[in-house]
C-alpha cells in the first residue's frame, strides 16, 4: 500500500517528517520499531497511519489521557474509527466503545497500561485481530529510566500473549542505554530503533540563576516586557501553582492555575481555556501538557527547578512546535533543590516495611493472590513503589505475576434473572441459572464472588467471565467490578530471607541515588562551562560541535552560578519538640520508625499517614523547606 499516498488523502500532509517513513518501513520489513523522536515530532503518525495499512485493530498503549482525547478527535474528524478505554469515561461511552471493538468497526484502539490488569479487558482482546501493538512514553519500561512505571515491564509478555503481529514503541526522551532497554525489552532489534536529533535550532534556551525572593518579580517582569503569547509557567507544587496563578491574575495577566489536585472537569475547562488563545497563561505541575497538541506556544518558563533533565527536555519541547522562534527559560534557584529532593527520598521503603512484606510473601503458597491497598497500607510503602518491590522480586528470579483478577463482579439485570436464564437452553440455562444463585442480591446489583462461584460451581473460573461477558454483550445486564487482587506464583523460594531483604534495599538505594544525581544534573546544565543546548543534546545520544548560539552560555560566554541558599538555623529549630514526641508515642506504628518521622516532618504523604489522617497535622509538613537527608539524620539521633 502506498504509504506516501495515505499519508496525503487520510491525514492531509504532503511529506513524512523526519523518522517517519523509517519507522513505518521498519514495521514493514521487520515488524517491529522503536520511534525515538522529540516531543511535537509527529510520534503519533507511526502508528496511526499504519493503523489503515493492516487488517485489524491497533492497540495504543498510553499513560495520558489527555493525548487519547486530542487525537481520538483528530482522527474522527479524518474519518478514521478510534476509541478509548479509561477510567473517565461515562457507562455509556465505554459500552460504546466495547461495542466498536467487538464489532470489528474500531481502528485505533487507546488504553492505560493498568487496562491490562483487567481480565473482561484480556478476554476480550484475545478474540479479536491485533495487527500493532503500540507502547507510547516506552522508556517507562526501564528500570533505570526517569519515569519507570512496573506495568511496563509485562507489556511485552502481553503482546506476545495476545498475538500481536506488530510492535512499536515510542518516546520522546531515552538516553542511549534505555534506547537498549526498550530494545531489549519488547524485543526489538537495535537497527529498527529510529532516533531523530534533539536539537531545536527555534527554541533560544535560558537559564537564570535567581532568589527565591526575586523569582516573582523576574517573572513579572520577563512577562510585561516580551511580547504577548501563549505561555505554560511550569511550577513544583500545587499551592504554587494556584499562587503564581493568582499573582499574574492581580497583575492584568490572563492566567489560571492547572494541577492534579483539580477536580477533571475544571482541569479540562482550564486546558480549553488555555488552548483556544494565542496569549493566555497557564501556571501548572508536570500534569500539564503531557499529550496537548498545539503548535503555536511561545513561551515556557520554569519557576521551579526541574526534576531531571528528561523532564526538562519534554516541557521546554513543547514550545515553537509550529518552528517560529519561542523562549523557554529556567529560573534556577538553590531553595528548590530540597524539595525536589525530597520527592525521591519520599519513596524509599522503611527497612520495617520491607522485611514485614517479605515475611507475609514467603509465608504464602505456591500460587497466591493478594490486595495491593491493603498491604501498601499494611506496610506503608506507597502503591508504585509496592508494585516496583514486586516487579524487582520478578527481576530476581524469585516471583512470577500472572494475571489479575476481581474478586467480585457486580450485575445489573435488565430484566428479570429466570428471563435471561430463559434465553438458553438445556445445560447453558442451567449455568446461568446457577450463576444467578451464587450471587448475592442486593437491591438494584447482584454481587458475585467469583472465585467461590467458580469453586462451588466446579467450573473454570474464566467460563464464568466469558459468560458475564457475553451478558453484557447481549444487553441482557450492565458488570462493574471490585477488589482488584494480583496473582504470584513462586518460581523459587529464596535461601535467605535477609539476602532478599538486603538486596530489595540496595535495589531501591540506587533508585534513590539516581534520582537525586538527577536534580544535579539539571544545576550543573545551569552552570555549564561551555554550550548549554550541546549538552542537553549530547545527554541524549545527540553530539554538536558548534555552539548552538542562543543559549545563556553563548549569549554570555561565561558559566552561571545560582545564588548561596540561605544557611537554615540548626535542626530541630522551628519544631515544637515536646509535641512532637507526643505524636510519636501515640501514633508509633505511623511514626515510630525514623524514615516515617522524617517523611512526615517533610511534608512527605505515605499510606499510612493517610489512614492515620496526620497529614492534616499542624505539625505535618514542619520541615518541608529543609533536606530530607538532614531531617532523616536528626531523626535517627533519636
Amino acid at each position: 500500500m502506498d504509504h506516501l499516498k495515505i499519508l496525503r488523502e487520510r491525514f492531509g500532509f504532503a511529506e513524512f517528517r523526519p523518522g517517519q517513513r523509517e519507522v513505518i518501513q521498519a514495521l514493514c520489513e521487520h515488524g517491529a520499531a522503536v520511534a525515538v523522536f522529540p516531543t511535537g515530532a509527529g510520534k503519533s503518525l507511526c502508528y496511526e497511519l499504519p493503523a489503515l495499512m493492516w487488517d485489524g485493530v491497533t492497540l495504543v498503549v498510553s499513560p495520558l489521557i489527555a493525548l487519547m482525547k486530542n487525537q481520538i478527535d483528530f482522527l474522527r474528524s479524518r474519518g478514521i474509527a478510534a476509541a478509548r478505554m479509561d477510567s473517565s469515561l461515562t457507562p455509556e461511552e465505554a459500552r460504546d466503545a466495547s461495542e466498536q471493538l467487538r464489532s470489528g468497526e474500531l481502528k485505533l484502539l487507546y488504553v492505560a497500561p493498568e487496562r491490562f490488569n483487567n481480565e473482561r479487558f484480556l478476554e476480550i482482546m484475545r478474540r479479536r485481530k491485533i495487527a500493532l501493538f503500540a507502547i507510547d512514553e516506552a522508556h517507562c519500561i526501564s528500570e533505570w529510566g526517569h519515569n519507570f512505571r512496573p506495568d511496563y515491564l509485562k507489556l511485552a509478555e502481553t503482546a506476545k500473549e495476545l498475538k500481536a503481529e506488530r510492535v512499536l514503541a515510542l518516546t520522546a526522551t531515552a538516553t542511549p542505554q534505555v534506547v537498549e532497554n526498550i530494545c531489549a525489552g519488547f524485543r526489538i532489534p537495535k537497527n529498527c530503533a529510529i532516533v531523530t536529533g534533539f536539537y531545536r535550532p527555534n527554541l533560544t534556551i535560558y537559564t537564570t540563576p535567581v532568589a527565591a525572593n526575586r523569582r516573582d518579580a523576574l517573572l513579572l517582569d520577563r512577562l510585561n516586557s516580551r511580547e504577548p503569547g501563549s505561555t505554560i509557567i511550569y511550577v513544583t507544587l500545587q499551592k504554587t501553582a494556584e499562587r503564581v496563578a493568582s499573582m499574574l491574575e492581580r497583575a492584568g495577566h490572563p492566567a489560571r492555575p492547572y494541577h492534579a489536585g483539580m477536580e477533571n472537569q475544571e482541569r479540562s475547562r482550564v486546558q480549553d481555556w488555555w488552548t483556544d488563545s494565542d496569549r493566555n497563561i497557564v501556571a501548572a505541575t508536570i500534569a500539564f501538557g503531557m499529550g496537548i497538541d498545539k503548535a503555536a506556544v511561545r513561551y515556557v518558563y520554569h519557576y521551579n527547578l526541574p526534576k531531571s533533565l528528561e523532564s526538562y527536555s519534554q516541557e521546554i519541547g513543547r514550545a515553537g512546535r509550529d518552528g517560529a522562534a519561542s523562549i523557554v527559560e529556567l529560573f534556577a534557584c538553590a531553595e528548590d533543590i530540597p524539595t525536589l529532593e525530597n520527592f525521591a527520598y519520599g519513596d524509599t521503603p522503611t527497612e520495617q516495611g520491607l522485611r514485614g512484606l517479605i515475611a507475609h510473601l514467603m509465608s504464602q503458597p505456591e500460587e497466591f493472590d493478594v490486595s495491593l491497598y491493603e498491604l501498601s497500607v499494611r506496610y506503608d510503602i506507597r502503591q508504585l513503589v509496592l508494585r516496583t518491590a514486586l516487579t524487582y522480586l520478578e527481576l530476581l528470579g524469585f516471583l512470577r505475576q500472572r494475571t489479575p483478577l476481581y474478586a467480585s463482579y457486580k450485575i445489573k439485570p435488565k430484566m428479570p434473572a429466570h428471563e435471561i436464564a430463559g434465553k438458553f437452553q438445556g445445560e447453558r440455562a442451567r449455568f446461568i441459572s446457577d450463576v444467578f444463585d451464587q450471587a448475592h442480591e442486593g437491591r438494584t446489583w447482584f454481587t458475585l464472588d467469583i472465585g467461590k462461584a467458580a469453586e462451588n460451581l466446579k467450573q473454570d473460573r474464566s467460563r464464568l467471565v466469558r459468560a458475564l461477558e457475553y451478558l453484557e454483550e447481549q444487553d441482557c445486564v450492565e458488570l462493574d467490578v471490585a477488589e482488584l487482587r494480583h496473582q504470584f506464583s513462586f518460581v523459587r523460594r529464596p535461601s535467605s530471607m535477609e539476602d532478599v531483604i538486603l538486596a530489595l534495599g540496595k535495589r531501591f538505594q540506587r533508585r534513590e541515588d539516581q534520582e537525586i544525581r538527577r536534580v544535579s544534573q539539571v544545576v550543573e546544565l545551569v552552570s555549564q562551562d561551555g554550550c548549554q543546548t550541546n549538552a542537553l543534546v549530547q545527554y541524549f545520544g545527540e553530539y554538536r560541535e558548534e555552539p548552538c548560539g542562543h543559549c545563556t552560555w553563548c549569549q554570555v560566554r561565561e558559566p552561571q552560578r545560582l545564588p548561596a541558599n540561605n544557611v537554615p538555623p540548626p535542626l530541630p529549630s522551628g519544631l515544637e519538640i515536646e509535641s512532637f514526641r507526643s505524636l510519636q508515642k501515640s501514633h508509633f506504628e505511623v511514626l515510630g520508625q525514623p524514615r516515617q518521622a522524617a517523611r512526615f516532618l517533610c511534608g512527605l504523604n505515605s499510606p499510612a499517614l493517610t489512614k492515620a489522617k496526620l497529614t492534616r497535622h499542624a505539625l505535618f509538613g514542619a520541615f518541608e523547606d529543609r533536606r530530607f537527608a538532614d531531617v532523616l539524620a536528626w531523626c535517627e539521633k533519636g
